[in-house]
């Protein structure tokens, strides 16, 4: 097992944070050798006047406005590779920050961290995501997640079988979607 110093692995972090959140080409990129140096330099520290939730990671990269509504910051943990085909990286949503709608042709597990969020599987109800919750989004299943309208949410993300791809991105989820 290799524990992972968060600090020192800041620029690993940061290049896939950046594949993830504005790189990633439909479906199929997981190269990350490929960031310009000028967006891993952004990388934000969370400080106490972000929020009231307790950071356990770097607050990271923000998220391209392409992809989300609101704020949203992310930090890569684990980069995919042939060995573990899996993606981990935590994601900071300010309050009212959201993605949008994608899916993930291997899925995707949110671990919610700290906050309040929701998350919505297409054609079901919107959820409530709290600290301690565990979420499974299926491969190909359109959804999105983000933060309630008046509290920022903290959730770690996986992504397994990243070898089919990491994430397609789709539309914005309306205002009346996130409010209903």
């Amino acid at each position: 097992m290799k524990k992972i110093n968060l600090r020192n692995s800041l620029l690993a972090s940061s290049l896939f944070s950046v594949l993830l959140l504005g790189s990633c080409k439909e479906n199929t990129s997981t190269e990350t050798s490929e960031v310009a140096s000028e967006e891993t330099a952004q990388t934000e520290t969370s400080t106490s006047e972000d929020s009231d939730l307790d950071f356990i990671f770097p607050k990271g990269n923000k998220g391209p406005e392409k992809n989300f509504t609101g704020n949203a910051f992310n930090v890569g943990l684990v980069a995919p590779d042939s060995t573990y085909t899996t993606a981990v990286g935590n994601v900071y949503f300010e309050p009212g920050g959201r993605s949008n709608w994608h899916t993930h042709p291997g899925g995707q597990i949110l671990i919610i961290t700290d906050g309040k969020g929701y998350h919505q599987i297409e054609g079901q109800p919107k959820e409530i995501m709290e600290k301690g919750d565990v979420i499974k989004c299926p491969p190909n299943k359109r959804h999105w997640h983000g933060a309630s309208e008046d509290t920022g949410v903290q959730q770690m993300y996986i992504v397994p079988n990243t070898e089919k791809g990491i994430v397609e991105w789709m539309e914005a989820v309306t205002d009346s979607v996130y409010t209903k």
